[in-house]
């Protein structure tokens, strides 16, 4: 009889503490972001933080859901197969959603557009896609501007970079004529480049949705994430990182509160 009571107030215990756990994986752990460090203002490291309109929107997102998140620097070429073999939980770092793409990942639903630049040094003579033909033009590997150089102007020399940084470099020292890449990206690069003069010949909107991917088949996650989004969209916080990191793109329409 003593075991007996025993063993049904531990079941009871169990199902209790089971209750207060909320049986939910995603809200329970402390869900890995892996993100890039040095392409602002989309992402990137300030003062330690992860930061960027990408990185704020997902913080904010979470936090209506209650998931935590701890973020780690990688390289864009790296990401989504980190992401498919749960090395990290989330991608974010402005992945437009490619056919390609989600073959190996699964994405949430969009909350930016692709917007692509042709950035150069001041005095550079290059002034649109036509003129990039014959030369050195960096791009990020495996990135939309990678994808849009080598369809749009094959005769070009493409320069695949692993980062941001390492592909700006090239630029300012002349081992690349232009560079292919996200235009708030590009904008920022010009703000801060107190060495060099960059300007950015060309810009181009593509209808290329931007969204933090998931491990194919965690429905669970994608779902939380697509909440979080949706509540951040409704309470105006999308519009003002927007506003914060992002001044100058255009806000569409789907997006504003």
């Amino acid at each position: 009889m003593k075991k007996t009571l025993i063993a049904t107030l531990a079941a009871g215990l169990v199902a209790v503490l089971a209750a207060c756990g909320g049986g939910d994986a995603a809200a329970d752990k402390t869900l890995r972001v892996g993100t890039l460090s040095d392409a602002p203002p989309n992402i990137y490291v300030e003062n330690g933080t992860f930061t960027g309109f990408d990185n704020e929107l997902l913080k904010a997102a979470a936090v209506k859901q209650n998931l935590k998140l701890e973020f780690a620097s990688t390289d864009f070429s790296s990401l989504l197969g980190q992401v498919a073999n749960n090395q990290f939980d989330i991608g974010s770092s402005a992945i437009a959603q490619t056919e390609e793409r989600k073959k190996n990942v699964d994405f949430s639903n969009p909350y930016n557009f692709e917007v692509m630049s042709i950035q150069t040094k001041d005095g550079s003579p290059i002034t649109d896609e036509k003129a990039l033909s014959g030369k050195r033009v960096a791009v990020i590997q495996a990135t939309v501007g990678d994808k849009w150089l080598t369809s749009t102007v094959p005769d070009a020399q493409a320069v695949r970079f692993p980062g941001y940084a390492p592909a700006l470099a090239a630029l300012k020292s002349g081992a690349v004529d232009a560079y292919v890449l996200d235009q708030a990206i590009a904008e920022t690069n010009v703000k801060d480049s107190t060495d060099t003069k960059l300007k950015v010949v060309k810009s181009f909107t593509t209808d290329v949705p931007h969204g933090f991917a998931v491990k194919k088949g965690n429905t669970e996650l994608l779902t939380k994430i697509n909440e979080g989004l949706k509540q951040v969209i409704a309470d105006g916080t999308w519009v003002k990182l927007h506003e914060r990191f992002l001044p100058t793109a255009p806000v569409p329409d789907q997006f504003k509160a």
